[in-house]
């Protein structure tokens, strides 16, 4: 399932990022094959996607069975979508594989406006963060603004 709305605030758009989350388990259950560290997870899936923006004004929260489906994928691509969309991707991917310290950073240039979010993983007493939009596991760019929020 996709949602596609105008955008209001980040406190909606987290709400519904959640509920994405649980509505891709089911999927990433039958999909997502079983790591041993979550830089495998990372680069299993980073060959599997494809930046997008969303159209402006608006937010696109794309289950992960929507975003691999090219029939059902907003931009007509499999794999393609935003960092939001990667965001329920990867954390429906770590809960299958019984990853549970999780959060999502939010990050831009203003305090109250994020722009970019990622996911990480607290995993073995080391926290790595899991932006697909980067090429590299464990790389971030560097934003004035950050916050941490757990899953």
């Amino acid at each position: 399932m996709k949602l596609l709305k105008q955008y209001t605030d980040i406190d909606e758009t987290l709400h519904y990022l959640r509920l994405q989350v649980i509505d891709s388990y089911s999927y990433a259950l039958k999909n997502c094959p079983s790591f041993s560290h979550p830089r495998q997870l990372f680069y299993w899936l980073k060959g599997k996607l494809r930046y997008i923006h969303d159209t402006p004004g608006r937010e696109v929260l794309q289950t992960m069975q929507t975003l691999f489906d090219k029939d059902k994928n907003v931009h007509g691509v499999a794999g393609a979508g935003d960092c939001d969309c990667f965001v329920i991707t990867c954390l429906a991917c770590c809960k299958v594989n019984e990853w549970n310290d999780l959060y999502i950073n939010l990050a831009g240039r203003s305090k109250y406006y994020p722009v970019h979010i990622w996911s990480g993983i607290n995993f073995d007493g080391q926290y790595y963060d899991m932006d697909l939009t980067e090429f590299i596991f464990d790389k971030i760019r560097r934003y004035p603004y950050n916050q941490k929020l757990s899953v």
